[in-house]
């Protein structure tokens, strides 16, 4: 692939206790930033519960997010489906592809926290078994079919969609991976996309990377689907950068902690294996386990290149929003990996550098023809003058 996508996956995080209204505003403003900046992606998140990750419907916040920005693709990062009607599901991801002109991605998921499903009556074990059930039947309805089926929570009776999708002939549909196979495995059952969340947050899931597409690969070959595309393979890590590391230092002092904190003693999500009780030890965690890079621009690159060698190639690097440093140093971090990373592997970086080195190479001839041609010049006119006099 000559060009990796760079985008965000904003669940979001904020700290409890603060102006929920400006929290959510700093989201959209932080979307239309990145669209100005050229990222690719955005992918938002649905939770309801333990009063860090406020979207409750990330559908209504895409609609919102869509008509302040204009080349930014919109995804659910991810719609929780086991707490859904499947058919309401499909029926209002066609409605925003058609909103947003086909800017709009479907992102599937069990649901993260057990504290969201506890409330309507579901456990883990529920929600994961739902993906399952829930998936095959939006997949059958974003195909046109008619499906008649009873879940453990809905009953569907000739349930068909009335809209077609504006994009053709689908956008796009990732299924969430975190520790297990259960994502890879629905993947390449269903020919979509794969969206690796807890692959790149802790230690044990960048080690299971690679082990993930072949999964993948494994399913989508048993059950007839075309070569899985590793375009479709999205990975989420984390990253601050600043001018120095020492900066970059400062400024996570902002947040840092409060993003650990929440997982190590308030959000049920084990397999977020989050680390450190101070704040250079977190640092060094996130520096150290291979999961993200607090620095410089040169730490981010090598970031994303260790990711790439680590998965053998994937299609879209996914920034985790996690607000570790305050807004105004939040965003200059998005400009500079805009400015200086991803060019690096969009193909952009190559061009100039080549263009540079040949310029510098041949410069001492070409600076010598320069003021060859303005001696002759010179003389061309003193010699006009000498004719005319």
């Amino acid at each position: 692939m000559s060009r990796l996508r760079f985008g965000t996956f904003l669940a979001p995080f904020h700290a409890p206790g603060q102006n929920p209204t400006l929290a959510l505003q700093r989201d959209l403003e932080l979307v239309e930033h990145l669209d100005r900046l050229g990222y690719d992606e955005a992918w938002i998140g649905e939770h309801h519960s333990a009063g860090s990750e406020i979207i409750a419907s990330p559908e209504i916040f895409i609609a919102a997010a869509a008509e302040r920005t204009r080349h930014i693709k919109l995804g659910t990062g991810v719609t929780s489906i086991a707490y859904h009607n499947p058919l309401w599901v499909a029926d209002r991801m066609v409605l925003l592809d058609h909103l947003t002109r086909g800017r709009t991605m479907l992102g599937c998921g069990p649901g993260s926290l057990p504290t969201d499903s506890s409330m309507i009556g579901l456990n883990p074990t529920d929600t994961r078994e739902l993906l399952e059930v829930n998936l095959d039947i939006i997949m059958r309805l974003l195909r046109g079919e008619t499906v008649t089926r009873t879940t453990r929570t809905h009953e569907l009776v000739d349930a068909q969609l009335q809209l077609a999708p504006f994009s053709d002939p689908l956008f796009d549909v990732a299924v969430a991976a975190v520790a297990s196979p259960t994502g890879p495995r629905m993947a390449g059952q269903h020919g979509i996309g794969l969206l690796s969340i807890g692959a790149t947050l802790s230690p044990d899931g960048f080690d299971a990377l690679a082990h993930h597409w072949n999964v993948v690969e494994e399913r989508a070959a048993h059950y007839g689907q075309p070569a899985p595309d590793r375009s479709k393979w999205r990975l989420v890590g984390l990253m601050h950068i600043a001018e120095t590391r020492e900066q970059a230092y400062r400024e996570v002092e902002y947040g840092l902690e409060h993003w650990i904190r929440y997982f190590q003693k308030v959000a049920a999500f084990p397999q977020m294996a989050v680390d450190g009780s101070n704040l250079r030890e977190m640092i060094d965690f996130v520096n150290e386990a291979g999961i993200g890079a607090i620095g410089t621009v040169e730490d981010a690159r090598a970031q994303v290149q260790k990711l790439w060698d680590q998965s053998g190639g994937f299609g879209a690097m996914l920034l985790l929003g996690h607000e570790w440093a305050n807004p105004e140093a939040t965003k200059k971090s998005w400009e500079l990996i805009a400015q200086h990373v991803m060019p690096e592997f969009q193909g952009q970086a190559a061009g100039t550098l080549a263009a540079k080195d040949r310029a510098s190479s041949t410069r001492e001839g070409h600076a010598q023809s320069q003021l060859d041609a303005v001696d002759h010049m010179t003389k061309r006119y003193e010699k006009e003058l000498a004719e005319k006099g």
